[in-house]
């Protein structure tokens, strides 16, 4: 495919080689344009000649600046699209999909949560009814109806992953703090909690929130590669309860999975604030000590980033795939698309070797924040796969040990998770 424009910008190659691949070519040369045999879109005011996919230009992939777009979306078929202009296609599908995919809204001036992260309900896929849709992905698959053209192939992934912010619920803990979970149980007549805090203290019993041996099998029966995101504590806080990693508990555990599957490091809340810079080194070397390895994959606890400052650390500190593009009150595709993609500062207008693998499903969310029952996860969850799987992206899901346990509150996700893996695995 040939691309032409009047202007090559950055911002107009980064979407380009995102959405069509670096085998496609841009050109502002109009004789070249003309005599170009196979496929091409002309990407300018006016038409050119009989033969191109005519897409006319919004302003936006040759600003240089970061400023409030005049949005107006409509229909096209069946689909929301907005920067409406004119040409073969409706809209500008260009610089659309660039202002979802770099998540152009998340550099102005917005609404932060409880948590200090960017409030989904100030986006325009929330705003518009399409955040459960991957919108760029369909985008381009009616590009390919209307066109003719074929897209480059992608091949369907299917990737659970797993944040241990809580490793064991007892087991390992001090002394201490057993003795004190022990009497505070036993006040509020939890007496089942006490009954299991006792067993797994005493060695009767196994600690509930360690199902690894669970995963294990069902990974191995269903044929997928999981990727477990592990926390490398140094100095705890409010928000980073999993154990230290000089626990030697942790370290067996950090080491039997590292031996089987891949692993990414879960930078803690407190790695995230300000001046702590030296913190997420700390906990990146001391995993990749334990592990003997380099870990160059992430996720942020509590999925707490903001843009462009996370995933500038990250990539300064050796992280070359992301997975916290998702979020944490609401399911759904947050960059409206599910292919892993490169990041793009756009504070600084370029590509970074920063890859960004989005996810849009997790279980705390449906059950803290949607407040949904298992049967309506499970519906959900499945309709999330069905729709990745039909544009061919990949489809990440995010669970976590301690809501796969047989304790009676969660037993019945541990069996949603169980059948859906046995349905769509292997």
């Amino acid at each position: 495919m040939l691309i032409y424009t009047t202007h090559i910008t950055n911002r107009l190659l980064y979407i380009v080689q995102t959405v069509l691949g670096k085998d496609c070519e841009i050109t502002s040369n109009i004789d070249d344009f003309i005599t170009y045999p196979d496929f091409k879109i002309n990407y300018s005011a006016v038409s050119i000649t009989d033969k191109e996919c005519f897409i006319q230009p919004h302003t936006l992939l040759f600003e240089n600046c970061i400023k409030v777009q005049d949005i107006i979306c409509f229909e096209w078929n069946n689909l929301t699209a907005f920067f409406g202009t004119g040409g073969d296609i409706p809209f500008d599908l260009f610089a659309a999909s660039f202002y979802l995919i770099s998540r152009y809204e998340e550099y102005l001036p917005h609404q932060a949560d409880e948590y200090n992260r960017y409030d989904h309900q100030g986006s325009l896929a929330y705003k518009e009814n399409f955040l459960h849709l991957p919108l760029v992905n369909l985008w381009w698959k009616e590009f390919e109806k209307l066109t003719g053209y074929q897209l480059p192939e992608r091949i369907f992934r299917f990737i659970p992953t797993y944040d241990v912010d809580i490793a064991f619920a007892y087991q390992y803990q001090p002394l201490w703090k057993n003795v004190l979970g022990f009497y505070r149980d036993l006040l509020k007549a939890d007496f089942d909690k006490v009954l299991e805090r006792g067993n797994v203290y005493s060695g009767k019993s196994k600690d509930p929130f360690d199902v690894f041996d669970w995963l294990d099998a069902l990974h191995t029966e269903c044929q997928v590669q999981p990727i477990y995101f592990l926390m490398a504590i140094i100095e705890r806080g409010k928000y980073d309860k999993n154990l230290k990693l000089s626990s030697r508990g942790l370290q067996r555990l950090c080491k039997r999975l590292a031996a089987k599957y891949d692993i990414g490091i879960h930078p803690t809340w407190k790695s995230g604030d300000k001046g702590s810079e030296t913190l997420l080194l700390k906990e990146i070397a001391s995993l990749n000590g334990l592990l003997k390895r380099d870990i160059s994959k992430s996720r942020q606890h509590y999925l707490r980033f903001t843009l462009p400052h996370t995933f500038r650390k990250l990539a300064e500190a050796g992280i070359k795939a992301e997975y916290s593009m998702g979020y944490g009150n609401i399911n759904g595709f947050r960059a409206s698309y599910c292919v892993p993609f490169f990041w793009y500062d756009l504070e600084k207008e370029q590509t970074t070797g920063l890859e960004l693998h989005p996810f849009c499903y997790m279980d705390a969310t449906v059950y803290f924040e949607q407040k949904e029952t298992p049967q309506q996860a499970a519906t959900e969850l499945q309709q999330y796969y069905d729709i990745v799987k039909m544009v061919r992206g990949e489809f990440i899901c995010l669970f976590h040990n301690h809501f796969l346990t047989e304790q009676l509150i969660w037993v019945e996700w541990r069996d949603l998770y169980e059948k859906f893996l046995r349905l769509n695995a292997g």
